[in-house]
C-alpha cells in the first residue's frame, strides 16, 4: 500500500511474522512485503559466507504473504538477518550522504 501526499511516497511498513525457527535456520511471513527492500535483503544474505540456503516466496495474489526461508552454515540466523539487515541500512545511509552532499 503506498499513500501520496504532495508528490512524497510514503510505504506502509512491513510487517514480519516468526514462522518456523531451529538453531539454523528460521523462516518468517512478510506482510506489505516491498520489493524494493526484500531484493537487496535477499542479495546481502546470499553473499553472506556463513549463509548456507535463502528461500524467498512471493505469495499468490493476495492470498498468502511472501515469506523467506534462511539456512546458515553456522552461527544463527537471525544474525543473519540483522547483519544483512544493518548492511542494507549503511547502505542508505551513505547513498543519502552522499546525495545531500552532491545537492549542496
Amino acid at each position: 500500500m503506498k499513500i501520496f501526499i504532495d508528490e512524497s511516497v510514503i510505504v506502509a511498513p512491513m510487517e514480519i511474522e516468526l514462522l518456523e525457527k531451529d538453531k539454523d535456520s528460521i523462516k518468517i511471513r512478510i506482510k506489505d512485503a516491498d520489493m524494493t527492500l526484500i531484493s537487496p535483503l535477499v542479495k546481502e544474505l546470499l553473499g553472506d559466507k556463513e549463509v548456507d540456503e535463502v528461500k524467498y516466496t512471493s505469495g499468490s495474489q493476495g492470498l498468502t504473504h511472501p515469506t523467506l526461508y534462511v539456512k546458515v552454515k553456522s552461527g544463527k540466523p537471525q544474525t543473519a538477518l540483522k547483519r544483512a539487515s544493518k548492511a542494507l541500512a549503511n547502505d542508505v545511509k551513505e547513498a543519502k550522504d552522499k546525495l545531500a552532499k552532491a545537492l549542496k
